[in-house]
């Protein structure tokens, strides 16, 4: 039996967050992806992984739109290999990471996996040139048939849906532009596909190897795709644990690790940081309250991290040059735990390039 505590501190240590300093190279969560969304995304998970991300640069890291058509950050070495990870599985799986695009295309008896394919072409030969997304969006409605697009009455226009847009960019050879609102998209120099991702890019044992202990349900909730391809791919390497009475499982190599992990480390964690994205909700959060407040339908907070337990939210508050971030603790912290709060968060202002105004603490 393992227990909640031991789960919670695996995974701080398999996603590297009590760690002072790194590299692109041996930092883990960028085998399955950053997700680059809002100010606080995927560079801030980097740089509370202990990464300089001051010295980054677009030489360095490559933004795509990927798993459940979320932009997430990776190596721009690994590109090649992550675009061959993030395919579907099958064309079920295609149709269910596309929504209600596939009905159409059923309906027209269009296969999902060809439609990607065709979506992909057509993008490819119109961005030959950095586009922001609503042009590249436009030009598609030109040239594509009628089972690829749907009218939007908030844009009063009719373009193809989202997510053949979003999972065709990557099959397209085509990346994101950082710090681009509405996105820009550019094709990427010297893009070649992977005949396969290897182990270590492979989202299955990724998810197992960055928030195992988990079922098939989580990560294919996690990918957006269906129970029965996750389970006709799961690794024969792992091992059974009961976690809160139910059966998981974990890559049979961090058995050790589970046994003996043991974090100690406070992170302001972002709103939508690998460790909140864990499909075991209740595992990361017991408490039905916090839970609702930690991911609200709208608005997401960020999580207060302190020794392999999550104690709380944050919100920033930025005020020109000048941020307050605004903390709700789930329950009486000690003077040491927002001394330690404070320090993190005088290193979120100092990554935004702004003055750290005060904390203020919810009580």
């Amino acid at each position: 039996m393992i227990d909640q505590r031991q789960v919670m501190n695996f995974r701080v240590q398999a996603q590297q967050l009590d760690r002072a300093e790194g590299t692109l190279g041996n930092t883990a969560v960028l085998d399955i992806g950053a997700q680059e969304t809002g100010p606080d995304g995927g560079r801030w998970a980097l740089a509370m992984r202990g990464v300089d991300v001051a010295a980054l640069s677009v030489e360095d890291l490559i933004l795509l739109w990927t798993v459940r058509g979320a932009p997430h950050l990776y190596r721009r070495a690994d590109v090649g290999k992550v675009a061959a990870a993030v395919e579907p599985f099958s064309d079920a799986d295609a149709g269910k990471r596309i929504y209600d695009a596939a009905r159409p295309l059923k309906a027209a008896d269009i296969g999902n996996l060809a439609a990607l394919d065709e979506v992909a072409a057509q993008m490819r030969a119109i961005v030959t040139k950095p586009m922001a997304k609503g042009d590249v969006s436009g030009r598609l409605a030109e040239v594509m048939p009628e089972p690829y697009l749907r009218f939007c009455r908030s844009c009063d226009a009719t373009h193809l849906h989202e997510m053949p847009f979003r999972l065709a960019a990557v099959r397209a050879g085509l990346e994101l532009q950082l710090d681009t609102s509405p996105p820009v998209l550019q094709r990427t120099a010297g893009f070649k596909k992977a005949v396969a991702s290897g182990d270590r890019f492979d989202l299955i044992r990724a998810y197992l190897r960055l928030l195992g202990p988990a079922t098939p349900k989580h990560v294919a909730d996690y990918l957006d795709t269906t129970v029965k391809d996750v389970k006709a791919r799961w690794p024969e390497d792992v091992i059974e644990v009961t976690v809160g009475g139910e059966a998981r499982s974990l890559l049979a190599a961090d058995e050790p690790a589970l046994e003996s992990a043991d974090a100690t480390a406070t992170r302001l964690l972002g709103p939508f940081d690998l460790f909140l994205q864990a499909k075991d909700r209740a595992t990361l959060v017991p408490g039905t309250a916090h839970a609702k407040e930690l991911w609200p339908v709208l608005g997401r907070p960020g999580a207060v991290l302190v020794d392999g337990e999550l104690v709380g939210t944050w919100r920033p508050r930025k005020s020109g040059k000048t941020l307050k971030v605004a903390v709700q603790p789930w329950h009486k912290l000690p003077a040491t735990t927002r001394d330690d709060i404070v320090e993190q968060a005088e290193r979120l202002a100092a990554y935004r390039a702004v003055s750290l105004a005060g904390v203020e603490f919810t009580t």
